[in-house]
């Protein structure tokens, strides 16, 4: 049976972080990391982003070693005993701890079965590379964050991509109607064909091709269809462990779990947000390395609060956007365009309080973002609202 001072189950970006968290204030406590993937930790966005224009695939790994850390590739925690402070992996060894991160993420929707791309991994992007050449026929299901930047990955590639969802609009949970809607007409302006408003109705395999029919009846024939559905926290762990689990697994402010000794960050952590005085649980990269790198250091001894609001950003051909807080079209919506749809900034509220900001193509003013949802200040109406930022 293997110790570690220091147990990290999950070992991407979040996992990365709570190692680097963990060294600036203990350079020497043993740290023992196992991952699922065959992959040391890498920049998960990049596989969406940066490696579709140009990047080199040496530049997505994290570095993220020394002699007092371990990683161990392939291995899935199967169960966890907090009373023993013991993890039984896939390698058929047990691992103690006196501190353990759980930092499991989530695991992509699969509503059409295997072989169906959903793009999450490094896997998933060498597949779907490996058939993005131009004039290929791909079905791309979804009109979320991730469908929509494959989208225009695979399109500016040269390959003949037909987006299907079940919305009227490009990212229409986030965005308000008419840029959901500029969107669609944006996409095919850029050769890609949308159908929104029709949920898929099924998806198989013909032979060496693909059907994808929708509720209407449409059907589409692809060489690979691919999908952003979103993911599910993976929680099983936790669950099984008797630790909180709500939409994610809960932790407080110190980001513990729900033991003295078991922490959670990442995409599977629930935690209250003071600025929004609400629990939310985030899906982005800047939360991962903020939220796993104040998890190391509390698990190397620190006592700090975690109170920091999340952004996110995305690239969609030449339009490009930063956003912090939470963004939901059910909000109320103030819009506040130097030219409609081009660049802007688009406010959420609830009951006069800023919750949410979106940045187009506007930059540099994520901190001022951050300062507004975190003021608290309820405004009486929402035209008060326009003109805070500034273009």
């Amino acid at each position: 049976m293997a110790h570690a001072t220091y147990l990290i189950v999950g070992g991407g970006m979040t996992a990365a972080a709570a190692v680097q968290g963990i060294r600036q204030l203990d350079r020497q406590g043993q740290i023992l990391v196992l991952g699922a993937e065959p992959y040391l930790p890498y920049k998960r966005p990049m596989l969406s982003k940066g490696l579709w224009k140009g990047a080199a695939l040496e530049d997505i790994w994290i570095s993220c070693g020394d002699e007092n850390t371990e990683w161990l590739v392939r291995t899935r925690a199967l169960e966890l005993d907090v009373t023993a402070h013991a993890v039984r992996a896939s390698d058929g060894q047990t691992y103690t701890y006196d501190k353990l991160l759980l930092a499991t993420g989530g695991s992509p929707r699969k509503p059409w079965g295997e072989g169906v791309i959903y793009f999450r991994t490094l896997d998933d992007y060498h597949k779907l590379r490996m058939h993005a050449a131009p004039n290929a026929r791909v079905v791309v299901i979804g009109g979320g964050f991730i469908g929509a930047e494959i989208a225009a990955a695979l399109a500016m590639k040269g390959v003949r991509v037909t987006m299907v969802f079940p919305e009227h609009g490009i990212g229409a949970r986030i965005f308000p109607p008419g840029l959901a809607e500029f969107l669609n007409t944006y996409y095919r302006q850029k050769g890609v064909a949308i159908l929104a408003g029709d949920p898929v109705r099924y998806v198989e395999q013909r032979n060496a091709r693909w059907c994808v029919q929708t509720e209407s009846g449409t059907e589409f024939d692809a060489e690979l269809v691919v999908a952003g559905v979103g993911i599910e926290p993976n929680v099983e762990l936790a669950r099984q462990a008797g630790l909180p689990v709500e939409n994610g697994i809960a932790v407080d402010m110190h980001l513990r779990a729900g033991d003295t000794d078991v922490f959670a960050a990442g995409d599977v952590a629930n935690f209250f947000c003071p600025a929004l005085g609400e629990r939310i649980r985030v899906e982005h990269e800047d939360n991962a390395i903020a939220q796993g790198t104040m998890a190391g250091r509390n698990m190397a001894g620190a006592h700090e609060q975690y109170d920091y609001v999340p952004m996110f950003y995305s690239d969609l051909f030449e339009l490009g956007y930063e956003a912090v807080g939470i963004l939901d079209s059910r909000l109320e919506l103030v819009e506040d365009w130097q030219e409609p749809y081009t660049q802007g900034v688009v406010y959420y509220c609830r009951d006069g309080y800023i919750k949410g900001v979106l940045l187009w193509n506007v930059w540099e003013r994520v901190e001022h973002a951050r300062r507004l949802i975190a003021a608290g200040k309820q405004y009486q109406t929402l035209d008060a609202i326009k003109g805070l930022i500034p273009l």
